[in-house]
């Protein structure tokens, strides 16, 4: 029961990062991406260079606030950096110029959502929606909010309209295994993560939602193995304190580690 419970308060955190990143920011369309004119993808940027990099996209924008790659880039790296207030203020602001541009809308909606607004949200997505041309990228950030929204078995026929267009997309994978985390169904959403991660490019986020679905099993010293994987010494070191951080909420790390040591002795 402690550990339903522990996975009920992190399934909003774990769904939140799903919202936020879509699996690796592959919520935006057409041709703008997040690293276009840039340099790296935002997902790929250290916590120094998230910092720098809002400094001076921050000033850039002030003096081009009209710029929409601008806009979109400034707004990703804001999010990064855990300003989603400010984020949200760069995107409704966009919205305003540019009112029917998908890429636009798509990036309003994940603001929205990552502020917590699921209703706008929501409909922000779907004004950028075309049904006679859907976008499985949207398809899959709707559902995402739909899970949030408590809308379950509307969100999965969603993530799997999306897979149909997009059969083995590590974004729509996740964010499927998130919808199962949602329930407490630990061992399906394992299933979908897995998947996700085995597929190359995958960015690092899933494979943290990953760790954290074993460590909530009790599995820690594989958790901790899946925080590390494929990733340089200092990107290993962030994810293992991410899982560590949240395993401790109401001393879930302590219990679940005492938990596998038992059983290796057993």
């Amino acid at each position: 029961m402690r550990r339903k419970q522990l996975v009920l308060s992190t399934a909003a955190v774990l769904a939140a990062l799903a919202l936020a990143g879509c699996a690796n920011d592959r919520m935006t369309t057409g041709s703008i991406s997040q690293s276009a004119s840039y340099g790296k993808p935002v997902d790929q940027l250290t916590e120094a260079d998230v910092r720098a990099e809002a400094d001076s996209l921050g000033r850039a924008y002030v003096a081009d606030p009209k710029n929409k790659a601008l806009a979109l880039r400034y707004a990703a790296v804001l999010q990064m950096d855990g300003r989603t207030d400010q984020s949200l203020a760069v995107m409704r602001r966009t919205a305003i110029v540019f009112p029917k541009d998908r890429d636009v809308l798509a990036a309003y909606g994940k603001a929205l959502a990552a502020a917590g607004d699921l209703q706008p949200a929501l409909d922000a997505v779907r004004r950028a929606q075309t049904p006679e041309y859907p976008d499985w990228k949207l398809m899959s950030a709707e559902a995402a909010i739909l899970d949030q929204l408590g809308k379950t078995q509307d969100a999965r026929a969603l993530y799997r309209r999306a897979l149909d267009i997009k059969p083995g997309e590590p974004s729509i994978l996740s964010n499927l295994g998130m919808s199962y985390v949602l329930e407490g169904d630990l061992k399906t959403a394992e299933t979908y993560l897995r998947q996700a991660v085995a597929i190359p490019g995958t960015d690092s986020r899933v494979r943290q939602n990953l760790a954290l679905v074993v460590g909530l099993q009790g599995r820690f010293k594989d958790a901790e193995q899946i925080a590390r994987q494929e990733l340089s010494p200092d990107q290993a070191q962030a994810n293992v304190s991410y899982l560590r951080s949240m395993l401790a909420q109401q001393n879930a790390w302590n219990q679940i580690k005492a938990q596998d040591e038992e059983k290796n002795t057993n």
